[in-house]
């Protein structure tokens, strides 16, 4: 056996030194980040009530003025790793009745579209060390209009828009300021920040702007004493007369210094909550968590400490009547190092154009120079977004259900063996994680994240694999195998993607970390267990897996229990679990070659998967087949619990699924796999109906053998659905339901009647909080699947297997071809049309003026037709896939 794990290349640019240097979790230059949540109030971690409605336990109103209890958020902020020590900057317009600290948005209940963020802001740079970020923040002049955008998006129905700020006319003429932090590291604790507020109205205007240091209240709830101290520094120990500074002393980091060029006014309180204005409570503390706020905004001097000591502090900058077009700049710094006269010097801006340049060198290499412009631009935002939303994330389960020996005592409710999370006591996370989106969705998901670490692992490999680890680890992990799904209920069955993205990752990395592919793989055996024994009830190798994150793509909600011994056979969980099994398979060959005991293992996985494809092709529990012949799809199957089963005659990525059960088994198995050859030959003569899902064809002297869930006739007959622009084919990838549901479809189901229609666009259905929508827009994610397991056909059939594209076009292509044109159909939505990116769609990104269009947004769906960008705005997580399809293509 070889070494498991063959030496890095040799570094590249000065970013890929620094990435040497910290590569794991720990690494110094890994220590501070942008691990900020964007978003705390609203969470499940937050929440405390009876009912269980994280989004009115803990209201963005009272963000402001109550403490956290598992996190802190704050506009363009970094912490530590831990979450101990935290710096944001705020901004008071001399108008808005409370500071800016924090992005707003509608709740769930709040949004005719369920949640939604009403703020405009872009991650414009980054490197995967921190060593260089830029974040930018879009503030209005003018009152920033809290209750109109309320009351608004309330009375509007399914059937319109969102209404968002750019709609209130509080942004006509550019009447607003730019607010662009620049973080640029000196060495991994000490850092260079540059805050610059740019003018872009027609007349002067005015703004105060609060760069904040705070601890995390650790010390409020019983558990931790872990606390610290701020206070100001002063002659003689700050020897610089035209700098200010703040000493943050901490049990756990020691000191720090953080230091602003020039002479603001330096403001103390507590990060503690300001029970007297909430609840008519007594206050634990004077100098409440919103004294600054209301010092700056109320005029209130008693708000905040006159001792110039606390748990929060601010740096008070006032800019009155910035010049349109002009732009202020505010230097500080945060360092262990005490502030001297040369904290501001030369020194200073050199740390701020060395890593801007480095950075420039990074991606020159990473991205490369032969894309261009436009995609080069798209390319680098996608990466600085997935790297800024890398967040902290903090919940232990079993003390949030328990509740704390002080603060907030836990409702009799979470007792209840029913009640959110009550089975997954054993996760207790405070890692940093890969996050959907930085305000929208700021919790992990167990398969967005899968998808996140294929673009990650071309910028940072360590952290995306470290990342598909953690998902494995014993305190996420269910004891039974369950990965967990997100913190609205962790029991909730994501798609098994885990090993897809591991196999991707590894070869991304060079074919060299197989440390990594034995320690994810010998946890997913456990996670391929559970599937097995918890989603195939009746032993048939037919899944039932629940919505499978798909959430609304049915006729009903999957994820909901159905009538007493009914059951639903799921053409997209029996695919995902054919899907696993040859992602498993692969690994384990690959292992296989370097250590002849995993030889049987990947014996193991390819007898499951011929016995998967057998129920696929034949016959489901009771005789109905999940293919339906006449109609040439894959469906849903529902069986009750006596009579005749129901095939769910509904066209959906359902039936398009079983697409991704496709693996190519390489020519060396004969030689180097003498365990599994020798089953494959005797599967072939003693069990002749098991082989139809090997597929041989000779190329030259080489026999190409692959494993699919779908023959040929069968495929060319779902392929010819797919690529039918009528149904599923979109310009811009694949629809997710089919367009000739247009004008809605009734079933009979089992005596009742229902309906479904293609919605290319937001979601017309309360279903899931109205905020998520399968029944036709193009998901990102489910398209990079399929283009990537045609790409599997295409090798494997060459030029003799061709499809019509669109279908009945009489323009033949090969399933490359047709893998590529999927690939750069989800491209061309961030590829200018006109000088417009069809993603921007009617939005105000679709704009002539520069100041806009040159931010583009990685939403979490498209509408089918148009390609605009829906649901959440920033979430960069799966839509940076765009990143990874830019690159040529890697080998296999």
């Amino acid at each position: 056996m070889t070494d498991a794990t063959e030496p890095p290349p040799k570094p590249r640019t000065a970013e890929h030194s620094r990435l040497a240097e910290s590569p794991g979790v720990s690494g110094p230059w890994r220590q501070w980040g942008p691990y900020l949540a964007g978003r705390q109030w609203g969470t499940v971690r937050e929440d405390y009530s009876i009912d269980g409605d994280a989004w009115q336990s803990f209201p963005f109103d009272q963000a402001h003025a109550r403490a956290y209890r598992w996190g802190e958020d704050g506009l363009g902020g970094i912490c530590d790793r831990f979450g101990f020590l935290n710096f944001a900057f705020a901004l008071w317009n001399r108008k808005d009745p409370v500071l800016k600290e924090r992005l707003f948005g509608l709740t769930n209940g709040e949004g005719n579209h369920g949640e939604d963020v009403k703020e405009y802001w872009w991650v414009v740079d980054g490197t995967p060390s921190h060593s260089w970020m830029q974040w930018l923040y879009r503030y209005p002049h003018a009152e920033y209009p809290y209750r109109q955008l309320r009351e608004e998006n309330a009375q509007r129905g399914r059937d319109e828009r969102e209404y968002e700020l750019s709609d209130t006319g509080i942004l006509d003429e550019n009447r607003f300021f730019d607010v662009q932090v620049t973080y640029a590291k000196a060495a991994p604790d000490d850092i260079a920040i540059v805050i610059s507020i740019t003018n872009h109205g027609p007349e002067a205007a005015s703004v105060d702007l609060l760069p904040h240091l705070w601890l995390r209240n650790t010390w409020a709830w019983g558990r931790d004493d872990r606390g610290g101290a701020l206070s100001e520094m002063k002659a003689p120990e700050l020897q610089s007369g035209r700098v200010r500074a703040i000493a943050a002393e901490h049990g756990f980091l020691g000191k720090y210094y953080l230091s602003a060029e020039g002479e603001p006014e330096v403001l103390f309180c507590d990060n503690e909550t300001n029970s007297a204005q909430l609840w008519g409570q007594e206050n634990v503390s004077a100098y409440c968590k919103d004294g600054i706020g209301r010092r700056v905004v109320e005029g209130d001097t008693g708000a905040v400490n006159p001792e110039q000591t606390g748990t929060k502090s601010a740096f008070w900058f006032r800019f009155d009547d910035i010049a349109p077009g002009a732009t202020v700049e505010v230097k500080l710094r945060l360092s262990h190092n005490e502030p001297d006269a040369q904290t501001f010097g030369r020194g200073f801006d050199a740390i701020v154009a060395d890593r801007r340049s480095e950075a420039d060198d990074f991606y020159g290499v990473v991205i490369g120079s032969d894309l261009d412009e436009n995609d080069r631009h798209i390319a680098r935002r996608a990466y600085a977004g997935l790297l800024w939303t890398k967040q902290l994330y903090r919940y232990d389960v079993e003390q949030w259900l328990e509740g704390d020996p002080v603060g907030e005592p836990a409702p009799p409710s979470r007792r209840d063996p029913t009640a959110r999370n009550t089975h997954w006591r054993h996760l207790a996370l405070a890692d940093v994680i890969s996050m959907p989106d930085e305000w929208e969705y700021p919790w992990f998901a167990a398969w967005d994240l899968a998808f996140h670490t294929i673009p990650l692992a071309h910028v940072d490999p360590d952290f995306a694999k470290e990342q598909l680890v953690l998902m494995c680890r014993e305190w996420a992990m269910h004891p039974n195998g369950q990965l967990p799904a997100y913190e609205w209920e962790f029991g909730d069955v994501n798609p098994p993607v885990h090993a897809w993205a591991a196999w991707h990752v590894y070869r991304i990395d060079g074919y060299r970390d197989r440390e990594f592919l034995v320690r994810v793989f010998t946890k997913l055996l456990l996670n391929f267990s559970w599937w097995v024994n918890r989603k195939d009830s009746a032993g048939s190798n037919i899944f039932e897996g629940g919505f499978l994150g798909m959430d609304n793509i049915g006729l009903f909600n999957r994820s909901a229990p159905l009538p007493p011994g009914f059951r639903l056979e799921q053409s997209d969980a029996t695919s995902w679990m054919a899907f696993y099994c040859q992602q498993m398979f692969k690994i384990s060959l690959e292992l296989a070659r370097h250590d002849n005991a995993w030889d049987d293992v990947a014996t193991k996985f390819f007898s499951h998967f011929l016995s998967i494809a057998k129920a696929v092709k034949s016959f489901g529990s009771q005789h109905i087949s999940l293919w339906h012949e006449e109609d040439g799809f894959f469906y849903d199957v529902l069986v009750p619990p006596e009579g005749d089963a129901v095939p769910m005659r509904v066209r959906s990525m359902v039936g398009l699924l079983p697409i991704l059960g496709a693996t190519e088994i390489p020519s060396w198995v004969e030689e180097e796999c003498p365990d599994l050859t020798a089953r494959l030959r005797w599967v072939q003569h003693r069990r002749p109906d098991m082989v139809s899902p090997l597929l041989a064809r000779k190329d030259g002297d080489e026999i190409r053998v692959l494993l699919s869930l779908v023959e040929p006739e069968r495929l060319k007959r779902v392929l010819a659905r797919m690529f039918d622009s009528e149904e599923f084919l979109s310009q811009y990838g694949i629809r997710s339901l089919s367009a000739s549901y247009r004008d809605g479809v009734t079933f009979d189901v089992d005596g009742r009647s229902l309906s479904i229609e293609y919605e290319p666009g937001e979601s017309r259905t309360g279903m899931f909080g109205g905020n998520s929508n399968w029944r036709g827009p193009i998901w990102f994610p489910v398209n990079v699947l399929l283009a990537d397991k045609l790409r599997a056909y295409g090798r494997h059939y060459g030029e003799s297997f061709t499809i019509e594209i669109p279908t009945g076009s009489g323009n033949h292509r090969t399933l490359t071809q047709a893998a590529d044109l999927i690939d750069s159909g989800l491209a061309s939505l961030f590829r200018p049309v006109n000088g417009k990116r069809p993603a921007d769609g009617a939005r105000i990104e679709a704009s002539e003026d520069p100041l806009w269009s040159v931010h583009p947004t990685f939403n979490e769906y498209f509408d089918g037709d148009t390609g605009e960008g829906l649901g959440a705005s920033h979430q960069t997580g799966w839509t940076g896939l765009v990143a990874h399809l830019l690159r040529p293509r890697l080998p296999l």
